[in-house]
C-alpha cells in the first residue's frame, strides 16, 4: 500500500478501507495484573498474559462451595448419601453460575472490541488446555451460558466485545496430570483471512493457614449424653467459648454434634482459596480439607459446613502401612511467610511429620502430592517417630512476633522440664505430687511424686531422647526458615513412653490411661484404642513418647497476643504450680499473654491437648500473591 504524503512529507491517514484485505485482529485479554479488573483500553493486562508466576498471572477459582444450598446430603430414600456422592456436588458440578447475581465467583475474561469487521465475519472459542478441569461461560443477553463446541460469536458480539466467565470444576490435585492452567482461544473468521489470542489463567492455589492470620472462629466437638465424660467435655466447651469472647473473638463456636469423634484438628484442616473479584475486591473461599483416614466425622464438613464461600476437599490415600495417624492434620501446620536460601514461601510453608526410622512410613502420597501441586507451600517433613501419635502440633508451633521477621517459633522443652522437677528435689520438694489434678490419684496408686519420677526407670531417659529429637527437627527447622535462637521460645514440657509397662516403674503406662476410664464413652475409648492399635501395627523399633504433662505448645493462639494452654496440673509448692508458673513466664518473655483450660481428662488422656480437640478459622482476606 502506498501512502500519500504532503509537501512537508507527513504521512496522511490511511483510507478507511485500507486494511480491509487483512484479517482482523483479535485481542482476547484477562486479569494479569489481578488487581480485578480486565484492562481493554490499556496495557496493563497484556505483558505476560500467556505466562503465570507467583506475582503476576490471571487467576481462577475451583468453584467448589455451594451458593444455594443444593447439595442434598440425603438420597432420596431419605438415608444418608456416599462419602463419594456427598463429595461430588458443588457449584461447579452443574453447567449454571449458581449464587450470587454477579457471578463473584467467575473469573473474567474480556475481547477487545473489534471495529471495522466485514460483515461475513463469525468468531469461535475453545478451550485449548485444561478443558475437563474447567468451565467457561459466555455473557448473552445479560445471562450466562456454557460454551461449547457448538458455541458461534456473531459480528455484532465481535464488534461490541465479549465477555467470558471462567470457574475451576476441582483444585488442582496433582501437577503431573493438570497443573492448574486453562488457556482460552479465540478465533475469528473472515473473507479477509483468520486470526486468533490465547489467554492463559491458572487455578487459584490451595493454602493453608498461618499463624499471622487472625483466627476468627473457633471450631470443637461438643458430645452427647449424660456420663462423666461428656459432661465434662461439654463443660470444656463452654470454657473454650468464654476463653474465645475474651479474647475479642466475636463469632460462636462452630461445634460438632453429630458422630462424636472429639479430635476437631485431626478431620478436618481449614484451608482457602482466593482471587481478586470481578468488582475489584478480594474473594476469598474457605474450603475444608477432610481428612485421608474416611473418619466419620468429616462426613459433618459437607452436612453442616458446605455452603456459600464455603467448600469441602476430600484427598484419599491409604498408603500407611499401619500409622494412619500420619494423615491426621494435628499433623499439618504451617510455618508463616518467609524466603530463606533462595525460597520465598509468601504463602508460608506446610510442616508434616514422618517416621524417619527406615520403616518408611510418611503421610499419604496423594495428600502431600496435592500440597505440594498448589506450587506455594511445599510440604517439610521433620521426624516424628519418637511420638505415639506421630504429629507436629506435639513439639512446635509458631507465634507472632513484634520483630522483622513477625514470628517466633515456639518449641517443647523436655530438658527444661526435667531441670523443673530436679529444681524442686534439690529444694527439699521431693515427696510433692506430681499431679495436682483433682481425683486423679485413683489413676496412679500410690500418689506419684516427683521423687518417684526421676526415679523411674524410663522418665530421665524418655525425656533426654525426646530432646535430642526435637533439637535434630529444630535445626531443620532454622536450616529452612533462617530463624535464630533468638527467635525460638522454650517450653518446658516432659514426655513418657506408654507402650512398656514394667512392674517397677511406678508410672502407669500411658496405655492403660487411653480413654481408660470407666467414665469414658465407648466412641472415645474405642477410638483411643484404634489409635493405639494403628501404632502397634507399625512395629517401631523407636521408643514412642507422649506428653507426660500436658503439652503447653499444643495450645490454641486466640490472637496476636493472647494464647490458650492447657492446664498444666503440674507439682504445687508453695501454693503455685510449678509448670504453669515456668510455661506462662516463657509465653510472657515472648509479648503473649496466657489463659489455661482444663483438658487432663477430656483430651491429655487421650494422648492429645486442646490444639488436638479444636480448630481455628483464620482470616485470609490479604492476597497471598502480595504477601
Amino acid at each position: 500500500m502506498v501512502l500519500a504524503l504532503t509537501a512537508t512529507g507527513a504521512v496522511l491517514t490511511p483510507p478507511a478501507n485500507a486494511y480491509a484485505d487483512e484479517p482482523p485482529r483479535v485481542d482476547l485479554r484477562a486479569d494479569v495484573n489481578r488487581d480485578g479488573k480486565v484492562d481493554i483500553t490499556g496495557t496493563t493486562d497484556t505483558a505476560g498474559e500467556n505466562t503465570w508466576t507467583v506475582k503476576r498471572g490471571a487467576v481462577f477459582l475451583p468453584n467448589i462451595d455451594d451458593d444455594g444450598k443444593r447439595c442434598p446430603t440425603t438420597g432420596s430414600n431419605g438415608r444418608p448419601l456416599s462419602d463419594a456422592k456427598l463429595a461430588a456436588c458443588n457449584d461447579a458440578s452443574d453447567n449454571k453460575v449458581n449464587g450470587r447475581a454477579d457471578a463473584a465467583d467467575l473469573a473474567r475474561v474480556l475481547s477487545v472490541p473489534m471495529r471495522g469487521l466485514p460483515s461475513d465475519a463469525k468468531g469461535s472459542v475453545k478451550v485449548t488446555a485444561g478443558a475437563a478441569q474447567s468451565r467457561v461461560f459466555l455473557k448473552r443477553d445479560g445471562k450466562w451460558t456454557p460454551v461449547t463446541s457448538q458455541t458461534r460469536l456473531t459480528r455484532a458480539e465481535l464488534r461490541a466485545g465479549i465477555e467470558f466467565g471462567v470457574e475451576g470444576k476441582d483444585v488442582i490435585r496433582d501437577s503431573a496430570k493438570w497443573d492448574g492452567r486453562v488457556a482460552i482461544r479465540l478465533k475469528v473468521t473472515s473473507s479477509s483471512g483468520t486470526s486468533a489470542d490465547t489467554v492463559t489463567l491458572r487455578a487459584a492455589p490451595l493454602l493453608t493457614h498461618h499463624a499471622l492470620q487472625n483466627t476468627q472462629q473457633l471450631m470443637v466437638t461438643k458430645v452427647r449424653g449424660n456420663d462423666p465424660w461428656a459432661k465434662r467435655q461439654r463443660e470444656f466447651v463452654k470454657k473454650l467459648d468464654k476463653e474465645s469472647r475474651a479474647a475479642g473473638i466475636t463469632k460462636p463456636l462452630v461445634t460438632f454434634e453429630k458422630y462424636g469423634d472429639i479430635w476437631a484438628q485431626d478431620f478436618v484442616e481449614p484451608a482457602y482459596l482466593a482471587m481478586t473479584g470481578p468488582d475489584g475486591r478480594q474473594r476469598t473461599m474457605r474450603v475444608m480439607l477432610r481428612s485421608a483416614q474416611d473418619r466419620e466425622a468429616g462426613r459433618e464438613l459437607y452436612e453442616k459446613l458446605r455452603g456459600p464461600n464455603i467448600g469441602v476437599v476430600q484427598a484419599k490415600g491409604r498408603d500407611m502401612q499401619g500409622w494412619e495417624t500420619l494423615n491426621s492434620y494435628g499433623n499439618l501446620e504451617t510455618i508463616p511467610p518467609h524466603t530463606a536460601n533462595g525460597r520465598s514461601f509468601p504463602a508460608g510453608r506446610i510442616i508434616m511429620g514422618e517416621r524417619k526410622d527406615g520403616s518408611g512410613v510418611r503421610p499419604s502420597k496423594e495428600i502431600r502430592t496435592m500440597l505440594k501441586s498448589q506450587g506455594l507451600q511445599d510440604p517439610l517433613l521433620l521426624d516424628t517417630s519418637w511420638l505415639h501419635v506421630g504429629h507436629v502440633d506435639e513439639f512446635v508451633q509458631f507465634l507472632p512476633a513484634d520483630t522483622p521477621r513477625g514470628w517466633r517459633i515456639g518449641i517443647a522443652d523436655p530438658k527444661a522440664g526435667l531441670q523443673l522437677l530436679r529444681d524442686a528435689q534439690r529444694d527439699g520438694h521431693g515427696a510433692k505430687k506430681m499431679f495436682s489434678v483433682p481425683g486423679f490419684d485413683e489413676f496412679l496408686p500410690p500418689a506419684e511424686t516427683i521423687d518417684d519420677a526421676l526415679s523411674s526407670r524410663y522418665l530421665v531417659k524418655d525425656n533426654e531422647m525426646a530432646a535430642r529429637k526435637i533439637a535434630a527437627n529444630l535445626k531443620v527447622l532454622k536450616r529452612e526458615t533462617g530463624i535464630t535462637d533468638d527467635e525460638i521460645v522454650h517450653v518446658p514440657a516432659l514426655y513418657t513412653r506408654g507402650i512398656v509397662q514394667d512392674s517397677e516403674d511406678t508410672r502407669v503406662p500411658l496405655l492403660r490411661r487411653l480413654g481408660g476410664t470407666d467414665e469414658a464413652p465407648e466412641g472415645a475409648r474405642k477410638y483411643g484404642q484404634q489409635k493405639f492399635a494403628e501404632r502397634s501395627r507399625a512395629a517401631a523399633p523407636t521408643i514412642m513418647t507422649s506428653a507426660y504433662v500436658p503439652g503447653a505448645v499444643n495450645g490454641i493462639l486466640l490472637s496476636r497476643d493472647r494464647y490458650l494452654a492447657p492446664r498444666q496440673w503440674g507439682p504445687v509448692i508453695g501454693g503455685k504450680d510449678i509448670f504453669t508458673q515456668a510455661v506462662t513466664a516463657a509465653y510472657t518473655r515472648a509479648g503473649m499473654k496466657v489463659s489455661y483450660i482444663d483438658d487432663w481428662y477430656t483430651y491429655h488422656l487421650g494422648m492429645g491437648e486442646i490444639h488436638c480437640g479444636t480448630n481455628t478459622l483464620r482470616d485470609a482476606s490479604a492476597a497471598w500473591w502480595k504477601q
